[in-house]
């Protein structure tokens, strides 16, 4: 079979931040199990594009990107039409795309509250929403990147908790209203690879790893295999929350 019909033939998968860190992790790992991707981004359009080409330089016609602000509730349709238009179906959304900031009680600002609210929960909805009827056809899959702080809240983060809080419980409404044709799941990261803008200390790294119960961070790629697992593999599975997280979610 060529290069273009084993494309032809190959599953769809769009996530959202694509181009960075977890986004990318994610792309790569269902890229080498055979899935074409359609890579979102906001503003990395480098990073994108460079992931892009190197995923069709392994295998033509196998990775677009797209651009789109997710807070643009008119541009989250056209993003998915553009997506089944050009790779010809839809087979899984990838909602990992996260704004990620402190706001300390007292201080929380409106635009807080339609940032982090509207990346972490707003988009994921009307993502799903828009896409829902291609995956339909496809009886596809839906996973949205939560964290284990929608259970443990993390002090003066208090809307992004709010916000990754409702994305959990909208895992569990979207799996009972789209079954039985489209599963949807969760993958809640614990300490991964720290962000790369100083928000977090040395000395709070080493606190919250006080509390994990193999002692040490997880990386991108174990984020990947679970969203791996629960589009690929877990075709009885829907409705749940997967905690990676090196067991924090149970210490005390």
């Amino acid at each position: 079979m060529t290069t273009e019909a084993n494309n032809l033939n190959s599953p769809v998968v769009l996530v959202t931040g694509g181009g960075k860190r977890v986004g990318a992790a994610i792309v790569q790992r269902l890229h080498r199990e055979g899935w074409r991707v359609a890579i979102h981004y906001r503003a990395s359009a480098d990073a994108a594009s460079a992931l892009s080409a190197s995923l069709n330089a392994l295998r033509p016609d196998s990775a677009k990107v797209y651009a789109a602000d997710l807070l643009d509730l008119s541009a989250l349709p056209i993003l998915v039409e553009h997506v089944v238009a050009e790779f010809g179906q839809l087979n899984a959304l990838v909602n990992n795309a996260s704004a990620f900031y402190p706001t300390a009680v007292g201080a929380v600002t409106l635009d807080d509250w339609t940032q982090l609210m509207g990346s972490n929960l707003q988009a994921p909805l009307f993502l799903s929403q828009a896409a829902a009827p291609h995956l339909k056809r496809t009886h596809g899959s839906i996973v949205n990147i939560t964290d284990i702080h929608a259970e443990r809240p993390m002090a003066g983060y208090v809307v992004y908790n709010i916000a990754k809080a409702g994305l959990r419980g909208l895992t569990a409404a979207l799996a009972g209203d789209l079954a039985p044709d489209i599963r949807v799941n969760a993958v809640a990261p614990g300490p991964i690879e720290w962000p790369d803008d100083g928000q977090i200390s040395a000395s709070e790294k080493l606190r919250i790893l006080e509390h994990v119960p193999l002692k040490r961070e997880g990386g991108v790629a174990q984020i990947a295999e679970a969203v791996k697992y629960l589009v690929c593999d877990a075709n009885f599975v829907t409705g749940q929350t997967i905690n990676v997280d090196g067991g924090r979610s149970i210490a005390i």
